[in-house]
């Protein structure tokens, strides 16, 4: 036991000594499961994954048709708002920026935030310069393998940061939804369901922007 104590903490100790861990965090070898209500079920038969809002084009994939999209797979770390932080987390998915590039998805100009739509009526609110980032990927797989339900299961945003890097767009976990079915490209910011409750609207890491107050 106070082996793998005092392994976690010079863990710890080498991220922070890289810049890597920001303020007020905690490394974890964990993955913890934190969200709000029950695990929705899937059915592959009826799950759709839907764009709208300002895009020149809506656009709707099945589940099997989603799959063919153009895939990428990153290592990111990740920070929780409640103060947990994972390193070279491996992740597998679906670039919103590689969709755009390749024309999949064509955003209108007035186009500034995006709105995640998740089951059970869940959102997030977030950036567009976060979206078409290399730190947020539609994710279908965590380290080899498809996403456990309780992780998101089949499809969730995820939002982190570059191994080693600081940038604009580093968020905190939340701002990637789970079990996401949609997202909705806006002219103006609205809160999400986080954000309603006093979580903040922008949630940069290194600013430590984790509630509205």
């Amino acid at each position: 036991m106070l082996n793998s104590v005092f392994g976690r903490r010079e863990q710890e100790q080498q991220v922070k000594r890289e810049g890597r861990l920001p303020p007020g965090q905690a490394l974890t070898n964990k993955f913890p499961v934190l969200h709000y209500g029950p695990v929705p079920p899937f059915d592959p038969a009826t799950w759709d994954f839907r764009v709208f809002g300002l895009v020149e084009e809506e656009k709707r994939w099945a589940w099997e048709e989603f799959n063919q999209l153009p895939r990428r797979k990153i290592k990111m770390d990740i920070h929780c708002v409640t103060r947990w932080s994972k390193f070279d987390t491996e992740w597998e998915g679906v670039s919103v920026k590689d969709m755009v590039d390749q024309g999949i998805i064509r955003i209108k100009p007035e186009a500034r935030f995006v709105m995640q739509h998740c089951e059970y009526g869940f959102t997030v609110n977030t950036p567009i310069s976060v979206i078409l980032s290399d730190v947020f990927l539609l994710a279908t797989h965590y380290n080899g393998q498809p996403l456990e339900p309780d992780h998101g299961y089949p499809l969730r945003g995820v939002a982190g940061a570059a191994p080693g890097e600081r940038g604009d767009n580093d968020r905190y976990l939340w701002k990637g939804g789970k079990w996401l079915r949609g997202l909705e490209f806006m002219a103006e910011d609205r809160p999400g369901f986080w954000e309603q409750a006093g979580y903040s609207m922008s949630a940069r890491i290194w600013e430590e922007e984790r509630y509205q107050w």
